[in-house]
């Protein structure tokens, strides 16, 4: 009885220490080798910038004009891919999405050619006046998320953040891979990202909706798709901390 009771026991510990413990397999590659998307070398930058309130429409006015020159400049190897105000979330916030088409050398070419544009200068000199903190990560696409293009609006725009375990990101890869399957039908998925700067094992899934009616009935919608409920299971234990940005876009976003 005492033996039985023991190896009982010990089963018990087992099974509470599997709980807490994951084991990580060993690999011989990067998980950005692993996970991004091969046929680009595009690096993104993703930019939260918290106002100050009675500033923010100053700060709006200010990004419309000059964020669309860099845009637009043919000899900076970047584009705007979103910019918008955080509607529901942390209030007063802008956040900004851009791509460098080039990966490193295209932001280090992009940034050099910025420090030596006057207007720019004075540009970032004014923005810093109206900022309370700013912070900015530097972001690879999943090879399996759709390409975020432009897109006609009016849309509401949610960014959900993820602060994954460390040494999760290829299961939460391998899951989503199969999980973006069922978020196609309305056109809502946007882009996927996960961070390789700033904040580490940060993953940023961006969607559109029309309004936020839409995204509840698309989100109750998916959980009747056979096959989600599992996904949803296995990727909630890899996650630390996460965070939903409902975000309405500026006048000169390309996502609208």
């Amino acid at each position: 009885r005492g033996l039985g009771s023991s190896a009982h026991r010990a089963g018990e510990d087992s099974w509470l220490k599997s709980l807490f413990v994951r084991k990580v397999d060993p690999r011989k590659d990067a998980h950005s080798n692993l996970l991004a998307k091969r046929e680009t070398s595009s690096l993104y930058k993703l930019q939260f910038h918290n106002v100050k309130p009675e500033c923010l429409e100053a700060y709006n006015k200010l990004c419309q004009e000059v964020l669309p020159k860099i845009h637009e400049e043919k000899h900076y190897p970047c584009a705007l891919v979103g910019t918008w105000n955080t509607w529901y979330g942390e209030q007063d916030q802008a956040v900004h999405l851009w791509r460098y088409e080039g990966g490193y050398p295209a932001l280090n070419e992009v940034m050099s050619k910025l420090r030596q544009n006057k207007e720019f200068t004075e540009f970032r000199k004014e923005r810093g006046n109206m900022l309370l903190s700013r912070k900015n990560q530097l972001l690879l696409e999943f090879s399996f998320w759709n390409e975020p293009v432009p897109r006609d609006g009016p849309n509401i725009y949610e960014l959900r953040s993820y602060q994954l375990r460390p040494g999760t990101m290829i299961e939460w890869g391998n899951y989503w891979a199969r999980a973006i399957r069922f978020r196609q039908d309305s056109n809502e998925a946007v882009g996927g990202f996960f961070s390789q700067i700033g904040q580490l094992y940060m993953v940023h899934h961006l969607w559109a909706y029309k309004d936020l009616q839409t995204r509840e009935d698309i989100r109750n919608a998916a959980w009747h798709k056979p096959g989600w409920d599992e996904l949803v299971y296995y990727t909630v234990p890899l996650i630390q901390e996460m965070e939903s940005r409902i975000m309405i876009p500026l006048k000169i976003s390309p996502l609208q």
